[in-house]
């Protein structure tokens, strides 16, 4: 669980003191037919009492609205509350004025005109209960939540995520953390900029991709304000020793304790369509292929377009690409950095596993994010013959998650400021703003990492960006 500070603590009982205030006059005035005001009052401050001192408070309102209509006897069949406090957060437009608009997008929103939501007694009960710590016995007497399995009553949360990702969710200490918060996530995975142009987002609570341009087009799109950056990741080029000592005879990779790639180099063997069968002295991988780092489709993955992003730097004499004749000026040297390399994945998953069991001989060098890397090596599959370079520059790539509901915002905010998730997260290789965390576990793993990352540019802006994307997608035809 995270630690709440006392200005997060204060921020709670204010809203909940808010939410019953609203819940309580909803019942006065639903029951004022038959139950006076007083008594309704004093029904739900017994109710209330009931829960002083349970750790998570967001459901208690709607719990103790469904005791206050037990013990009552309101023959009404729905609960009308508060939208939680979550919900509340991330809603930017006022409900009163704007009931169609808020910033957790279109489907799943729990703030009606009035900021309440008609639900089932039945739906809510045991969610309810679980989440406030609770379980509700016949004749109101309460129990703790332990002694029944809380997983199966936790809220379920569905998003699409860059496929980096996944194991970070599938992780059992996650599943555990979350259950714990009372959530259940299920993710699908696809590539980030698929996330943000062709998959229906209407199915999910929140989008998780792996850049903040691709998030920004969510938001535009769907008009949401609210996003979280719980971490982050570089572009890295993944190779294989024998390719190293090759390129640093050639002036790509410089060596170091931390080895790079010189975009500038590359960029310009790159360019006159040097082969791997032209450098001097090749014994070690004499075919005749392109020098070409194996990326994913431009079309379809955020990885790749941070690539893009990288390569358009350098080709526009290390300036950041504004505006439509530095966009034409560098199309067609980006163009050939894609166009050579035939197949492409849709998503960083598909390369980086090739990288892993295929060897040099298939994808001698990969564009990975630096976090995929680290992930292996604990996992035991990074070989010793295998290498890790860092582009000069680099994009940082910041995996930025865009609440589509109020349950989504709430996956949001305990991924950014739950230590426990924060911590898991640098074990799976992402960088969390910790960096001596981050720097032990890459040490542990004997992946040599910059504990700090200097030579770090911007991708383009957003609409740049996709112009770029759409010039190399046009090349392909």
């Amino acid at each position: 669980m995270s630690r709440v500070t006392p200005g997060e603590a204060a921020d709670t009982v204010q809203r909940e003191e808010l939410a019953m205030r609203r819940m309580t006059e909803s019942l006065v005035e639903d029951l004022s037919e038959n139950v006076p005001a007083d008594q309704v009052t004093s029904a739900v401050g017994a109710a209330h009492h009931r829960f002083a001192g349970k750790p998570i408070r967001e459901f208690v309102p709607i719990l103790v609205e469904r005791i206050v209509r037990t013990e009552l006897a309101d023959p009404d069949p729905t609960v009308r509350v508060p939208a939680p406090a979550a919900t509340v957060r991330a809603a930017t437009p006022d409900p009163e004025t704007a009931p169609e608009a808020n910033s957790t997008g279109e489907r799943g929103s729990l703030v009606s005109r009035r900021g309440v939501l008609p639900l089932s007694i039945g739906a809510v009960t045991v969610v309810a209960a679980v989440a406030a710590g609770v379980i509700l016995l016949p004749g109101g007497a309460d129990a703790p939540a332990a002694e029944t399995p809380a997983v199966a009553a936790a809220i379920t949360v569905r998003g699409v995520v860059g496929s980096e990702k996944v194991a970070f969710f599938q992780d059992e200490r996650v599943v555990k953390v979350l259950a714990d918060n009372g959530v259940k996530v299920e993710v699908e995975p696809a590539g980030s900029r698929q996330i943000a142009t062709t998959v229906d987002l209407g199915q999910f609570d929140f989008a998780f991709p792996s850049s903040s341009p691709a998030a920004e087009r969510i938001q535009r799109q769907r008009n949401i304000t609210a996003k979280y950056t719980p971490f982050a990741s570089p572009i890295a080029i993944a190779t294989y020793r024998p390719i190293a000592d090759l390129l640093t005879a050639a002036g790509v990779i410089k060596p170091g304790p931390v080895p790079t790639f010189d975009m500038n180099r590359y960029l310009e063997l790159a360019g006159t369509g040097v082969q791997w069968d032209d450098l001097p002295d090749n014994t070690t991988y004499p075919v005749a292929k392109n020098i070409l780092v194996s990326t994913t489709d431009p079309r379809s993955s955020n990885s790749a377009a941070m690539y893009l992003s990288i390569a358009s730097y350098v080709a526009n004499d290390h300036t950041i690409v504004r505006g439509a004749t530095a966009e034409q000026h560098v199309l067609p040297a980006l163009s050939k950095l894609f166009l050579a390399q035939g197949y492409t994945d849709n998503s960083s998953e598909g390369p980086f596993t090739q990288y892993l069991t295929n060897g040099m001989g298939p994808t001698p060098l990969v564009c990975i994010y630096e976090a995929q890397y680290v992930e292996a090596a604990g996992q035991g599959r990074i070989k010793p013959d295998m290498v890790l370079t860092y582009p000069t520059p680099t994009v940082l790539s910041s995996h930025t998650l865009v609440p589509l509901t109020g349950t989504g915002d709430t996956i949001g905010k305990l991924l950014t400021e739950n230590p426990e998730l924060r911590r898991l997260a640098a074990e799976h290789g992402f960088r969390t703003g910790d960096n001596a965390q981050f720097t032990a576990i890459a040490t542990e793993r004997n992946v040599p990492v910059p504990a700090d990352l200097i030579d770090v540019v911007d991708a383009p802006a957003y609409d740049t960006l996709e112009h770029l994307l759409d010039g190399v997608a046009k090349s392909y035809n």
